[in-house]
Formats: structure tokens, C-alpha cells, sequence
């Protein structure tokens, strides 16, 4: 069985190995990942990948920490990630008191929150008291509405020096470990360099200290549509349809049950 990380192992393996995060929902799909990636990001992507919706913004914090659970009791020996939602951490006083309420109702090893300069005071807070912090830069699906949409970062110099003072000022506030994601390679890349914490990418090219995915992504569940940074390495929903069709099949010709699956 794989050691769960620590914050500290999680800083030293910078330069040195390259990290593995996935996400996860529940404790069936948490149980298969453990011992396989470094971390599991219960993230509000499950707003998306679970309920259906065109964006994360309605996951609420009680929803959290219900997925929060489900996966700590499913990889108990995986370093957990809980992504806080939006809305939760507009003022100081306001994330650390829900960031304590997901500490005390799960297993969490973190939570995670999105912005740079603006949100470094937050980070700041939460880690002064006994709050582990991983940031999230770069494109922000929080602010998918305020943007008018999903938009790559990093395209001129002006926004790479921007996204570049972001990492640095939630590093000095206190964060172990940066999430970038939809930032030009390049810029991720320097990024990277700029900083003594793990970046980990998604849509930011390889050149970063790890990389994560949505589990439902890579495994070719989600069919609606395929980022252009995700690689299937399954084709999930060809699989379950075709299995579940020849249930039905068995099913409808009595071929199921057969004899060794009755009492």
C-alpha cells in the first residue's frame, strides 16, 4: 500500500517526480484510484460530471462535504483535496469559518480555493489558522460567468507576468501547492520556475510539476464534449452502453439469471 503524502513530501517531490492528481466524487471511484495518484481533487467539477450543470457555480459547501466524505472513506490512504465552492470565501471571516466547517465535518487534507493576488489575504487567513491551502490560478471556472466564458491565459506578456505575480503572492501567503490551469505552456512553465511549491496543470502543457484530470474525462465518460487538453484513456461510455445493453439482452431472452446466479 501506497504511503499517503504529506505536505511535506508533496514539497520535496518538486524537481524531483512528477505528481499525479485525479479527481474523484465517492467513495467507489475514490477506492479504485487509491494508491495509484498522488492525490484525489474532490472538486466542484462534480456540479458538472454528477448534477448535469453548464458550469460549477451552484455546488454548494454542504454538497462538498458530502462528496468530501465519500471519498475519504473510499481512499483513506490518499491525500484528499476539497475544492471550497463558490461563494464561500468572499471575505476572511467567511472562509475560514466554512474552511473549519469542512476540517471538522471530514477527513479533508486541504482545501483548495481559487485566485491570486486578490484571494493571497484569504490564503493568508486560512493557513495562520491550521488551514492547509493548494491555490488555483490561471483560468478560473468560478469565474466562468463574470468572464463570459472559459478564456486561456497566459497570451501576452502583460497576462504571463500577471498569472507569474499570482503564484508568488499565494506561495507568500501560505499555500503548499498551485493548481494552474488553461495558461499557455510556456508561461506555465515559468511559472513553475518562479515558485518553490508544485504547480500541477490542466490545459497548461508539461512542463509543470504534475498534471490532473476530471476522472469522467479521461476514462471517456462524459460525452458532451472533450477538452482539448484531456486524453481519453478509456472509452468509458462505449463500454457501460454495451454492457448494459447486453444485460437488457439476457434479460429480455432469459438468458439471465442462469442457474449459478440463483439461490
Amino acid at each position: 500500500m501506497q504511503k499517503k503524502m504529506t505536505i511535506s513530501s508533496i514539497q520535496k517531490a518538486k524537481d524531483v517526480k512528477k505528481l499525479t492528481m485525479i479527481t474523484a466524487y465517492d467513495a467507489l471511484f475514490a477506492k479504485l484510484f487509491e494508491n495509484i495518484a498522488d492525490f484525489i481533487l474532490v472538486g466542484d467539477s462534480l456540479n458538472m460530471s454528477f448534477a448535469g450543470k453548464n458550469d460549477t457555480l451552484s455546488a454548494t459547501l454542504d454538497q462538498m462535504i458530502y462528496h468530501t466524505n465519500a471519498v475519504c472513506e473510499g481512499a483513506k490512504n490518499t491525500f484528499v483535496i476539497c475544492d471550497m465552492p463558490f461563494g464561500t470565501y468572499n471575505t476572511k471571516e467567511e472562509a475560514l469559518k466554512n474552511a473549519i466547517k469542512v476540517y471538522q465535518n471530514t477527513k479533508a487534507d486541504c482545501v483548495k480555493i481559487e485566485g491570486g493576488v486578490n484571494k493571497a489575504h484569504i490564503v493568508k487567513e486560512l493557513c495562520d489558522n491550521g488551514v492547509a491551502v493548494c491555490g488555483h490560478i490561471g483560468l478560473l471556472p468560478q469565474a466562468f460567468r463574470g468572464e463570459g466564458g472559459y478564456k486561456i491565459k497566459g497570451k501576452d506578456e502583460e497576462s504571463a507576468l500577471s498569472i507569474i505575480e499570482d503564484a508568488k503572492a499565494i506561495e507568500k501567503a501560505g499555500a503548499f501547492m498551485i493548481v494552474i490551469e488553461g495558461v499557455k505552456a510556456d508561461v506555465a512553465q515559468r511559472v513553475s520556475q518562479e515558485v518553490k511549491v508544485p504547480v500541477i496543470g490542466i490545459g497548461a502543457g508539461v512542463d509543470v510539476d504534475g498534471q490532473v484530470l476530471v476522472f469522467s474525462d479521461m476514462l471517456g465518460l462524459f460525452e458532451e464534449f472533450t477538452p482539448k487538453f484531456v486524453k481519453k484513456y478509456l472509452d468509458g461510455a462505449s463500454l457501460v452502453k454495451d454492457a448494459v445493453s447486453r444485460y437488457k439482452t439476457e434479460v429480455q431472452d432469459s438468458s439471465f439469471p442462469q442457474k449459478i446466479h440463483t439461490y
